[in-house]
C-alpha cells in the first residue's frame, strides 16, 4: 500500500483516515480548498469528517451550506451529523440550484417580479412542479399538434414531445443562453433531412408560446424559477447580503455533475466565505443529459488557493482496478491511441471477473444464471445490500424476471426506476380505477378488464379469473343510478366459485363507494387518502401490510394535492374537472410523478435491481456488481431525442459546428469510458457480466462494450503468453 494511504487517526475520531485525508483535515478552518480524485478515493468522506470539524470547533449549524446537484448525494453529510457527540441548536442547510432559486425568487418576489416581465408582479408566484409543467405544455401544444401540424413527421408519444420541450427550456436556463435562441442552436447543427428543420422551428414556437403564457399567468416553472434568479436576485445587492450573512462556510460535492450557471454563481460567491471546501470526481459527469458540465466545475479550481488530489482507490481490490486498466487500455485501442495504464495480470482479471461457463443464447437463460450466482453468494455469506444487478434501462420484463427469480430464492431484492413513473405502477392504476366509478359525471368509467384487474389488487384472496366472473354480473357501466350491483346479484352456481369471503369484502368496498358518491365536495386527493385508509389498508384487502403500495398510494396523492394547488387556481371550472384533468393526463402519460423520496430509499438488506446510471448517481460502493445484457448499445448510445441535443445545446459547442457522425461515435466511446470505470470504481470484489447470444426483444447482442471485454481479456492473455 502506498505511503499516503496507510491509515491514521482522524480529527477528533477513531475513524481510521489515509495521509491524503488527513492532510485536508489539518487545514485551518479558514481554508478554501479544491479537492479532486478518482471515485472510491475518499473525497467524499473526507467531506463528512471537514463538516464535523466545522460543527465541533464551534461553528453554528445554520451558517454551514452544502451545496449538490441533486438531494440525494447529500446523505452521508445528513449520515455524518447523526454521529456526532454534542447537539447542535440548528440545522446544516443542503441547496441545489433548483431549491437555491426557488427559495430566493420566493423571499425577494417583490423585487423581480416586474423586471422579470410577469403579468401581475403584484400577486404571489404559482411554483410549478415537473408534472404540472407538463400539463400546462400539453395544454398549450395538443391544440398546435391536432389542429396545425405541428411535430407531424414525428412517430413518438406526445408526452415525449412535452418532455423535451421543457428539457430545451431547462437547458437554456441552466446553460445561460436565451431561449430564443433554442430553435437556431438545433438548426445549426443538424445535417440530416430538411424536414427537421421545421421540427425545429416548431419546437421553438412552442417553447416561446409557454413561457409568454407562464409570464401571463405568474406560473414559475423550473427554467423560469433559475432564470429569474440568475438574471435578477443574483446581481441585487440585497440578495446577495442575505446569502452572504446567512452562510460563513460552504462544502461543495459532486460539482462535476451540477450546471454551468451553478459553477458561475460559485465562481462569485466562493470568495465571500470564510471556508470553503469543492470536491470534484474526476472521469465522471453522468448528469450530462441533465447539463452537468465537467469543464467549467474544474474551473472553479481557479476561485480556491489550495488544491488537494485524492490518488488511488481506496474500493476495488487488486482484481477490479486491473480490469479497469484492461478496459481502460482496450478503449484507447479502439480510438487509435496508445494505452496509458500498465498491462494487466490475466489471473487477476480472471480473479474478479465471471461470465456465464457455458454460452448463453436466450435472455431468460442469462436472467436465471444470473440469480443463481446471487445465490450462491449469498450461501457463501455476502450480505445481499453489498449486490447490485445493473442494465442500462431496467424494463418491466427484466425487473419482473429477475425479482420474480429471486423471491422464489427467498433472496430480498429492491428495484430502483427513477424513470418509472407512477401510473406504471399497479397500485396507482388501482386506485385511479376505484375513483372513476365514483365519480360516473367525469365519464371515464373503466372497461371491464381494468376493473377485474383492480378488484384483483384490493380484495385479498382475488384471482384474475375469478375477478373476471364477478365483474361480469356486478358491473354495470349503462346504468346511470347503479354502477356496481350486490353480491347477491351473481348467480349462485358462480357465488360458490368467487367464494363468500371474496363476496363480503366486494360488497364492503361497493357500499363504501357508494357512500362516497354522495359527498360532491370531495376532491379526489382526499377521497383517496380515506379510501385507501378506511377500506383497502384494512385485513382482508390487498394494501393491508404492504407497504410498497402505501408508499406507491401516498405519492400519488401527494401528487394530486400539487396538481389541484397548481392548476386549481388557474382553471374556473369546479373541484371534479380537476381530478378528471388529473386521471386524464396520467393515462395520457402527460404527467410523470416522480418522486425522490420514493427512490432514495433503499434497504440494506436487499439486492438492489437497477439502471447503471441510477447506480452511479448514487455514489456508493458494493462488493459485487453484475452487468446485465453487456451486448446491448444501450451502454453508450444517446438516447434518441428529435427534439433536443445535450451536445449542442452546451457551452462548448461552437456556433454553425456541425453534429455528424464522427461526433456521435466520439460521444459513444466518452460515454462508455465514463460509464464502465465509474462502475469499476465503485466495485470492491467481484464483476459478474450476464450475457446471452439474444437480448430481451430477441435481437443478436453485438453491442461495443461486450467487444472491449473481450479485448481487455485477450490482451491480458497474450500480454502473459
Amino acid at each position: 500500500m502506498p505511503e499516503s494511504f496507510r491509515p491514521l487517526i482522524s480529527y477528533n475520531r477513531n475513524m481510521p483516515l489515509t495521509r491524503e485525508q488527513q492532510t485536508l483535515l489539518n487545514a485551518p478552518l479558514s481554508s478554501k480548498i479544491f479537492l479532486y480524485g478518482p471515485a472510491g478515493s475518499g473525497k467524499t468522506t473526507a467531506g463528512t469528517v471537514w463538516l464535523r470539524k466545522l460543527l465541533e470547533s464551534g461553528i453554528p449549524a445554520h451558517e454551514i451550506l452544502i451545496f449538490v446537484p441533486q438531494r440525494a448525494l447529500a446523505a452521508p453529510y445528513q449520515e455524518s451529523l447523526l454521529n456526532l457527540d454534542q447537539v447542535t441548536n440548528s440545522l446544516v442547510n443542503t441547496v441545489t440550484i433548483g431549491g437555491l432559486a426557488r427559495r430566493m425568487v420566493d423571499l425577494f418576489w417583490p423585487i423581480a417580479s416586474k423586471p422579470a416581465g410577469v403579468a401581475q408582479p403584484n400577486l404571489p408566484p404559482n411554483f410549478l412542479t415537473l408534472e404540472t409543467a407538463q400539463y400546462y405544455m400539453a395544454h398549450l401544444v395538443r391544440s398546435l399538434i391536432e389542429e396545425q401540424g405541428f411535430f407531424d413527421s414525428l412517430t413518438i408519444n406526445r408526452n415525449r414531445i412535452y418532455s423535451q420541450i421543457l428539457d430545451n427550456l431547462n437547458k437554456s436556463a441552466i446553460v445561460g443562453f436565451p431561449l430564443e435562441e433554442i430553435g437556431e442552436r438545433l438548426k445549426s447543427a443538424w445535417i440530416g433531412d430538411a424536414s427537421q428543420l421545421r421540427i425545429y422551428d416548431d419546437v421553438q414556437f412552442c417553447a416561446s408560446r409557454f413561457r409568454n403564457f407562464c409570464l401571463e399567468n405568474n406560473l414559475l416553472d423550473f427554467s423560469l424559477q433559475v432564470e429569474i434568479f440568475i438574471k435578477y436576485l443574483w446581481p441585487s445587492p440585497l440578495c446577495r447580503q442575505h446569502l452572504t450573512q446567512s452562510y460563513r462556510h460552504l462544502i461543495v460535492d459532486n460539482i462535476e455533475e451540477d450546471t454551468p450557471v451553478t459553477h458561475d454563481i460559485l465562481h462569485e460567491w466562493i470568495p465571500d466565505f470564510e471556508s470553503a471546501l469543492v470536491i470534484y470526481d474526476t472521469d465522471a459527469g453522468y448528469r450530462f443529459f441533465l447539463g452537468a458540465d465537467v469543464q467549467s466545475a474544474f474551473s472553479v479550481r481557479k476561485t480556491c488557493k489550495e488544491n488537494i488530489q485524492f490518488t488511488g482507490n481506496l474500493v476495488s481490490s487488486s482484481g477490479i482496478s486491473q480490469i479497469k486498466d484492461g478496459v481502460q487500455n482496450a478503449i484507447t485501442r479502439l480510438i487509435g491511441e496508445p494505452p496509458q495504464n500498465p498491462q494487466p495480470s490475466f489471473d487477476s482479471i480472471q480473479s474478479a471477473m465471471r461470465i456465464p461457463e457455458e454460452k448463453i443464447r436466450y435472455f431468460p437463460a442469462m436472467v436465471k444464471w444470473v440469480a443463481g450466482k446471487i445465490k450462491d453468494l449469498v450461501d457463501e455469506g455476502v450480505p445481499p445490500g453489498e449486490i447490485v444487478v445493473l442494465a442500462p434501462f431496467m424494463p418491466d420484463v427484466l425487473r419482473f424476471s429477475l425479482s420474480n427469480q429471486l423471491d422464489k430464492l427467498d433472496i430480498p431484492n429492491q428495484s430502483h426506476r427513477p424513470s418509472r413513473s407512477l401510473r406504471d405502477e399497479p397500485a396507482t392504476q388501482t386506485m385511479l380505477t376505484l375513483a372513476t366509478l365514483a365519480f360516473p359525471e367525469w365519464d371515464m368509467l373503466p372497461k371491464r378488464i381494468n376493473l377485474a384487474f383492480a378488484l384483483m389488487q384490493v380484495i385479498e384472496g382475488l384471482d384474475l379469473v375469478r375477478a373476471q366472473l364477478l365483474t361480469a354480473y356486478v358491473y354495470h357501466p349503462e346504468s346511470e343510478d347503479c354502477l356496481l350491483q350486490p353480491f347477491e346479484s351473481v348467480p349462485p352456481q358462480h357465488r360458490d366459485r368467487i367464494t363468500y369471503r371474496v363476496g363480503q369484502r366486494y360488497d364492503m368496498l361497493r357500499s363504501w363507494l357508494e357512500a362516497a358518491r354522495q359527498d360532491e365536495n370531495l376532491a379526489l386527493d382526499f377521497f383517496l387518502n380515506r379510501l385507501f385508509g378506511e377500506v383497502l389498508s384494512q385485513p382482508g384487502f390487498g394494501f393491508h401490510n404492504n407497504l410498497n403500495n402505501g408508499n406507491t398510494i401516498a405519492n400519488l396523492i401527494e401528487s394530486i394535492q400539487k396538481f389541484r394547488w397548481a392548476v386549481g387556481a388557474q382553471m374556473p371550472s369546479d373541484i371534479f374537472s380537476i381530478g378528471k384533468e388529473y386521471v386524464q393526463m396520467v393515462q395520457d402519460g402527460v404527467i410523470a410523478a416522480q418522486y425522490i423520496q420514493s427512490w432514495e430509499e433503499k434497504s440494506e438488506d436487499a439486492v438492489f435491481l437497477a439502471p447503471a446510471y441510477t447506480f452511479l448517481i448514487s455514489n456508493r460502493p458494493v462488493d459485487v456488481q453484475f452487468w446485465l445484457d453487456i451486448g446491448s448499445p444501450s451502454w453508450y448510445q444517446r438516447l434518441d431525442q428529435p427534439l433536443t441535443h445535450p451536445y449542442v445545446l452546451s457551452r462548448h459547442w461552437e456556433k454553425d459546428e456541425k453534429w455528424d457522425a464522427e461526433d456521435e461515435i466520439r460521444a459513444a466511446y466518452e460515454t462508455l469510458s465514463r460509464m464502465s470505470l465509474g462502475l469499476l470504481n465503485r466495485c470492491r470484489e467481484k464483476l459478474y457480466l450476464g450475457m446471452s447470444e439474444l437480448d430481451v426483444r430477441g435481437y443478436e447482442n453485438r453491442g461495443l462494450l461486450i467487444r472491449i471485454i473481450h479485448e481487455a481479456r485477450q490482451n491480458a492473455r497474450r500480454g502473459e503468453s
